[in-house]
């Protein structure tokens, strides 16, 4: 008797017991409904299951109505849009990025290989360094649609095409997220450059217009020169000065915009010796720098072979001593670094001077066309009286004749001595 009492209290307590366990469990459980913890000795578990289950799905359905939303803003807005994992695949995109990127083999919910989809070594790169960096990154290119059909050399009246599209300037940003993820905006450039282009178009007529009459001009002023006298000769001196300048900016322009216009129409490559070049660009304007005392001094590789044109390249370097000579100190030297990337196939060149080096404001604009920086550009120990007004063109046409031979030309200040620093890369000759 007595054991089945004991027994029947000891069951009494072991169920009070686990009742207790299990309201417990289920106030850690359900936690998601604001009020379950004051509803659970009023409703039955199973309601407050059903309850919590409830809430949960409509807290879902929500949060999937507010994603469907920012993804459907993603998808119609005019900015391309695409997302990657770890590997490089494609886990979604936009419309805007499937029709500028022509991905047509993909469709929503698919992964696959970006690289299969979209033939982009520029974007392969930044998505790549935006990965290894963790930081933000910014890149600009010309993308080309595989069905690209290049200008035929030996047909110049063929024009470059896509059977469905053309080339696109683009501009993208690479953002990374967790799990080596990368998200990428890009934006259409193109636009941007065809108002350019349309603009330079223009520019380029007026100037060529221009040839005759100021050829006119700087013949009547020649003229005028012999047959009059001071003061009046003073002037006419000055007006044939000022329209010959006039006539040299001229050229530079009309030379610029048939480098843009036919890049390769207009070169002559074959092997040419680079240090050769250099030395007989410095020897043009050795006058110049031994009024300053400048000095250049080589350093790198003695000789190297690049395919270009001899007489572009002997006009790029020209430009680039000059401008240095004028913005450097005298008595200092002008510094050429001649590198062999072997592992890019690439000829690195770097001229380096002594001077103050670019404002932060003319670095973005020192291969525009027309742009003469801000005047406090001027280095300190600078003879004012030395320094020749340009057209403005010079760095452009530099950077025009560089590009032509599918090479890169970039302007910085030295971070360790401040001094103007342009760096060009060629490509090896085979």
């Amino acid at each position: 008797m007595y054991s089945f009492i004991l027994g029947f209290l000891l069951g009494i307590i072991l169920l009070l017991w686990n009742r207790y366990r299990l309201k417990a469990q289920l106030k850690d459980v359900l936690t998601a409904s604001p009020d379950t913890e004051d509803l659970l000795g009023a409703l039955p578990a199973l309601t407050l299951i059903k309850r919590e289950i409830v809430y949960i799905q409509q807290q879902y359905d929500q949060q999937q109505q507010e994603l469907n939303l920012k993804q459907h803003i993603l998808d119609i807005a005019p900015i391309a849009y695409l997302r990657v994992d770890e590997e490089n695949q494609l886990l979604w995109c936009n419309r805007q990025a499937q029709t500028l990127l022509q991905i047509d083999r993909w469709q929503s919910g698919q992964i696959r290989l970006l690289l299969e989809l979209v033939r982009s070594y520029e974007l392969d790169q930044l998505i790549e360094q935006t990965r290894q960096i963790q930081t933000p990154q910014v890149s600009e290119w010309t993308f080309y649609p595989p069905n690209y059909v290049a200008k035929s050399p030996k047909n110049q009246n063929y024009e470059a095409k896509y059977l469905n599209s053309s080339s696109v300037a683009l501009k993208g940003f690479g953002y990374p997220l967790p799990q080596g993820q990368i998200v990428v905006f890009i934006e259409n450039q193109q636009p941007l450059v065809d108002l350019s282009r349309s603009s330079d178009r223009a520019l380029s007529d007026l100037t060529h217009e221009l040839r005759t009459p100021l050829t006119s001009i700087a013949l009547v002023s020649e003229w005028l020169e012999g047959r009059l006298h001071d003061p009046e000769r003073r002037r006419a001196t000055q007006m044939r000065q000022e329209t010959h300048r006039l006539i040299s900016l001229v050229e530079d322009w009309l030379e610029l915009s048939q480098l843009q216009d036919n890049p390769h129409q207009n070169l002559f490559l074959e092997p040419v010796e680079l240090k050769e070049i250099l030395l007989a660009a410095w020897q043009v304007l050795d006058p110049l720098a031994q009024q300053k005392q400048i000095n250049l001094n080589t350093q790198g590789l003695e000789e190297v072979e690049c395919s270009g044109d001899r007489s572009r390249l002997m006009q790029v370097f020209i430009n680039l001593f000059d401008n240095s000579i004028k913005h450097s100190p005298t008595q200092t030297e002008i510094i050429v670094t001649l590198t062999d990337n072997y592992e890019k196939q690439r000829i690195e060149i770097t001229i380096l001077d002594q001077g103050l080096g670019f404002s932060e404001k003319d670095l973005p604009h020192i291969f525009d066309r027309l742009y003469r920086g801000d005047p406090s550009r001027t280095r300190q120990g600078v003879d004012s009286d030395s320094l020749r007004s340009g057209s403005g063109l010079g760095l452009a046409i530099a950077q025009e004749i560089i590009q032509a031979h599918g090479g890169t030309i970039t302007a910085k200040n030295h971070p360790d001595t401040g001094g103007a620093w342009i760096q060009i890369s060629l490509t090896k000759s085979n």
